[in-house]
């Protein structure tokens, strides 16, 4: 089995193989790259993402999703996106604070992540991935690809629209799979 590591910045892929072949992994490879980029006619039996900023996090599982990645997990990081397109109209409340707007938009935006998964026909669970005390960036996204009735993907994917549209959201893994739909 081949395990390839990716990353954007070359000074940690370098650091990455250095390490690698300094401990005699064969089968551990690291290459600077973005994930939309990767191919491989390999399968992929998991992707794991830890800590890609705000939409990389994005990129990664819907890339995961098109590569056929059989697990993903990930811990998401700086979640952003909806965060700054939360206006203060609906619920007034929850964007009038810095830090709820900030918290409610984190849990917001993985939830949607995970009801996408879920839409996209892997089992979802979301996780506490590390006490509170030591990381507010908590949350470990853990899907395993299988066979989800219609009834229950079209569920998840109704919640997520219904949220996405409450508050006049466009979250980009929503919008990477609408493209998708639209074009395939």
């Amino acid at each position: 089995m081949e395990i390839t590591g990716l990353d954007l910045k070359k000074e940690v892929i370098e650091e990455c193989q250095k390490k690698a072949e300094q401990y005699g992994y064969e089968h551990l490879h690291f290459i600077s790259g973005d994930i939309s980029e990767y191919q491989t006619q390999d399968p992929v039996h998991m992707v794991i993402s830890l800590h890609a900023c705000d939409t990389a996090t994005d990129y990664a599982i819907y890339h995961a999703i098109q590569l056929g990645s059989l697990v993903v997990l990930s811990v998401p990081c700086c979640q952003h996106e909806l965060n700054q397109q939360m206006g203060s109209q609906v619920f007034p409340i929850l964007s009038r604070y810095g830090i709820i707007k900030e918290r409610t938009t984190a849990l917001m935006t993985d939830a949607i992540r995970g009801n996408l998964l879920e839409y996209s026909g892997y089992r979802t669970q979301l996780l506490e991935f590390i006490d509170m005390e030591h990381s507010p960036k908590n949350i470990l996204i853990r899907a395993v690809r299988t066979k989800l009735s219609k009834e229950r993907r079209e569920k998840a994917l109704k919640e997520a629209e219904e949220l996405i549209q409450a508050f006049g959201f466009r979250p980009m893994l929503y919008c990477l799979l609408q493209k998708e739909k639209v074009n395939g």
